[in-house]
């Protein structure tokens, strides 16, 4: 385990070492490109005032040495193809190893999580809050049943009750007197309606005695 954890740092660093080594190396080898290519346009250069000088032979050896350093600027491409192959490489390695890294401490986690919480915590939560419901319901359940006096009371008595006092306020809601309507002019030709009675007081009196029997 501690070799596990003190080794990917190092393993990092290596990395890192590695990449800045690979890029100072490809710096170098593309300042010693721009100086070949300048050496072999100074033998262009050098050939071409030979050729006007008539000087065939050295301005031959001057193309020669130019060839010679083309050689090299393609032997240097080459050699920085190869680096930057390596770097590209070196870096999806060390992006390999990060994600890895990553996956795996997720893991980790995951699992610490899931022995945190397992299914038979969850469960016995669940069961408990079930029964506190239950229990809750039972409580109110309780706390809303009728004690004492009001509990003797029968539904059905009061039910009767009720629809007795219902009657009784249609019928006392009928034997009051009518109200009497204003008098409206009648038009001539016509006979105007005679005017309902009032009620005696003996006579209500007698009304109200008759639905008292009735009851």
């Amino acid at each position: 385990m501690m070799n596990r954890l003190f080794g990917k740092p190092k393993v990092e660093n290596n990395a890192l070492q590695t990449l800045d080594k690979l890029n100072e190396t490809l710096e170098m080898l593309e300042k010693k490109e721009k100086v070949l290519l300048k050496k072999a346009g100074q033998e262009v250069e050098k050939a071409k005032e030979y050729t006007r000088a008539k000087n065939k032979r050295a301005a031959i050896q001057c193309l020669k040495r130019k060839r010679l350093y083309e050689q090299q600027v393609e032997q240097l491409g080459n050699f920085q193809l190869r680096i930057h192959d390596q770097m590209i490489m070196l870096e999806g390695a060390k992006a390999t190893t990060e994600t890895v890294d990553a996956l795996r401490s997720g893991a980790s986690a995951m699992k610490a999580m899931q022995k945190a919480t397992n299914i038979d915590d969850v469960d016995k939560t669940m069961d408990e809050i079930n029964e506190q419901t239950e229990n809750m319901k039972q409580i109110q359940e309780a706390l809303s049943t009728p004690i004492g006096a009001a509990a003797d009371f029968d539904e059905d008595e009061l039910e009767a009750e009720l629809e007795e006092l219902e009657g009784a306020e249609l019928e006392e809601q009928l034997l009051q007197p009518t109200t009497v309507l204003p008098s409206v002019p009648v038009p001539a030709g016509r006979q105007a309606a005679r005017p309902t009675p009032k009620r005696t007081a003996e006579e209500e009196e007698l009304a109200a005695l008759q639905a008292e029997m009735a009851l």
